[in-house]
């Protein structure tokens, strides 16, 4: 079994950049899921894959890996580029702007 370890991104409501800045070591899932014929819930006796395991760094989380016997796969998180605009929030308040500010 080869665990994954990685920087979860930020959530569809995040604009900053709140937990994530920690490390989190996942399992996969060990057989298919199944869809209950009565209610037609998916379902799945693999109760490995519901583990997410945090930690602060990633030489913590692939340490726990080791110490475990268990093989990992490092996924490397995508930068953003700062988005940061020369002047800023404060050039809409600036007392030397050359045309007023409007919508």
């Amino acid at each position: 079994m080869i665990v994954r370890i990685f920087q979860p991104a930020r959530t569809a409501m995040q604009s900053g950049t709140a937990k994530t800045k920690g490390w989190v070591l996942e399992f996969p899932p060990s057989d298919a899921r199944e869809i209950d014929p009565l209610m037609g819930w998916t379902s799945s006796e693999d109760t490995q894959s519901q583990v997410r395991l945090c930690f602060d760094s990633r030489k913590q989380a692939e340490d726990y890996a080791r110490d475990h016997g268990l093989d990992f796969v490092v996924q490397e998180p995508h930068r953003r580029a700062a988005n940061v605009r020369p002047r800023g929030y404060g050039e809409n308040f600036a007392t030397d702007r050359r045309a007023p500010w409007t919508h």
